[in-house]
């Protein structure tokens, strides 16, 4: 089943949600990567979806796309951004996508007549998953979603249970995230919370190597020397993670507690001093207040949830450090300016530049179409991500007197759309899977402001959209005041378009965001904040 040269690191969490168990993973990843291994990380998740491509942004934050297409949860993009590394489809796993495939195999007869159960059939075809997407690396994290105790988890857990026996304990290590509260009336950090966690996943049959204890405010340590006391857990194998400034310093406050060494000790690998003065920078630049200080407008309809635009809010702050600047980002609920008459610009005029980033469904486009119209009136840098491209060629056709310019959307039996549905997509609005998905090509025009920023004519970008720029339109672009500066070289497909005689209206149909690096920012996103300090 499994190749035994790859080590396992299975991240599991308890008490509460959202204690960052992605982050430890992705963190745990950095460190060992530092250390010279080659590493891979997975999420497993408990949902019964067979992707994130249809889960509500509003619930779960931003569905992530891998080079290779795949719609995944969140996490993939800090697994990304902390080791520096692709992902691919391998690495997210949801218990439809294991579910469909167990369903569909004994459909076939591929089990010759045996009841198919969940010990050993489910939980021996978890194991396959993550043996597979962990081959050919020195180790292999593994962050198992929900918390100990949910009944949709307990899948993954019984399989990472019975992985541990058949690969040998020795090849693999199990990391619990815990809450630590702080109870302010008595003026203590509270233990048993995370101790009771631990109790239940020893119930589940797994003893766990390390526990990460997530809190507030720093535990004293007394309160590690009682959890290590009730929990088994070894006093150095227990690493406070009091709230960070950035969480790009967690890789940095877990070197320091010695936690990478002690995987690397369990697992059998020597290990060296890591240079970590790269990463060192990174936090340096994300934890400093500079002198200047920009402020952005970002129009979009999800307010009530910052994780939905997780990579955007990462691809900006990066690329402010870039360049030594402070970013505040202002949430301008689109949605409010749909109505006829409704002026947004108002709302806008004092930012110094505005973004729309991408998303689905009519809620809110009328307000971003008018955020593109004032931008490209008013030489308002803006960055357009996906949709926003896709209002940027709406407001650029009605700025010019188009003024029934529309997007399927919208009105799908419009009279003029200039954004239409891309072939093959038309009876798939309600699918899941079936979109422009994943890296392709993209030609970019030497002289444009497009080529500027990127500084080569080829690029690869990551996609995902049903819609397109209707090609019947494109003559009448630089009449409407843009140009279209990117194409794909297979299709022809619009990718990129930018304002004429304008500082900076850029706009693109692909997700840039999922390529910025908290180390590389992006180059739309850094040519973006380059205007805004120059104008």
């Amino acid at each position: 089943m499994a190749d035994n040269a790859t080590k396992y690191v299975f991240v599991t969490g308890g008490v509460l949600s959202g204690l960052g168990k992605g982050i430890t993973a992705a963190s745990i990843g950095n460190l060992l990567k530092a250390r010279g291994l080659k590493v891979n990380l997975q999420k497993c998740d408990p949902y019964l979806n067979v992707d994130a491509g249809i889960l509500n942004p509003r619930e779960h934050g931003e569905c992530f796309v891998t080079k290779d297409g795949a719609e995944t949860d969140l996490d993939l993009g800090h697994y990304e951004r902390f080791v520096d590394e692709e992902m691919t489809s391998s690495s997210s796993l949801m218990s439809g996508r294991v579910l469909k495939k167990l369903i569909e195999d004994e459909r076939a007869g591929k089990f010759e007549g045996d009841d198919v159960q969940i010990i050993p059939h489910l939980t021996g075809a978890i194991q396959d998953w993550i043996a597979e997407a962990g081959n050919g690396f020195d180790v292999h994290i593994v962050e198992i979603g929900g918390t100990v105790g949910d009944y949709e988890s307990l899948s993954f857990i019984e399989a990472i249970r019975e992985m541990g026996i058949k690969v040998g304990l020795d090849n693999c290590l199990y990391v619990h995230v815990v809450y630590l509260p702080y109870l302010s009336a008595s003026q203590e950090t509270k233990t048993k919370p995370a101790q009771n966690s631990v109790r239940d996943l020893r119930g589940l049959g797994i003893t766990p190597d390390i526990l990460v204890c997530r809190s507030e405010l720093p535990a004293s340590q007394a309160a590690i020397n009682k959890l290590s006391l009730f929990s088994g857990v070894a006093v150095d194998s227990i690493a406070p993670l009091p709230n960070a400034k950035s969480i790009y310093g967690v890789p940095l406050t877990l070197e320091e507690v010695g936690i990478a060494d002690v995987i690397t000790k369990k697992l059998g690998f020597k290990s060296p001093k890591p240079d970590l003065s790269d990463w060192r920078q990174v936090v340096k630049k994300a934890t400093t207040s500079y002198d200047k200080k920009l402020k952005i407008g970002f129009v979009a309809k999800y307010m009530d949830n910052t994780d939905t635009y997780m990579s955007v809010f990462e691809a900006l702050r990066s690329a402010a450090w870039h360049n030594s600047v402070n970013i505040q980002i202002d949430w301008i609920d689109a949605s409010k300016f749909d109505e006829p008459g409704a002026d947004i610009s108002t709302a806008i005029k004092d930012y110094d530049g505005i973004v729309v980033p991408g998303g689905f469904g009519q809620r809110g486009l009328e307000g971003k179409i008018k955020a593109a119209q004032y931008a490209l009136q008013n030489k308002k840098p803006y960055l357009g991500l996906c949709l926003g491209l896709q209002m940027a060629v709406i407001a650029a056709a009605r700025n010019a007197g188009l003024k029934d310019a529309n997007t399927f959307e919208l009105d799908n039996d419009g009279k003029n759309l200039v954004i239409i549905t891309m072939d093959g997509q038309k009876e798939k609005l309600m699918t899941g899977g079936t979109m422009r998905l994943g890296n392709y090509d993209c030609k970019v025009q030497t002289g444009s402001l497009a080529y500027k920023v990127y500084g080569t004519t080829d690029i690869v970008e990551r996609h995902r959209h049903r819609g397109e720029c209707n090609n019947k339109y494109r003559d009448q672009y630089e009449a409407w005041g843009i140009k279209a500066t990117g194409l794909n070289p297979e299709n022809n497909l619009v990718e990129i378009i930018e304002g004429l005689n304008h500082p900076f209206f850029l706009a693109s149909q692909f997700h840039p965001e999922f390529k910025s690096r908290p180390n590389r920012p992006h180059p739309m996103f850094n040519g973006f904040i380059e205007v805004m300090l120059d104008k």
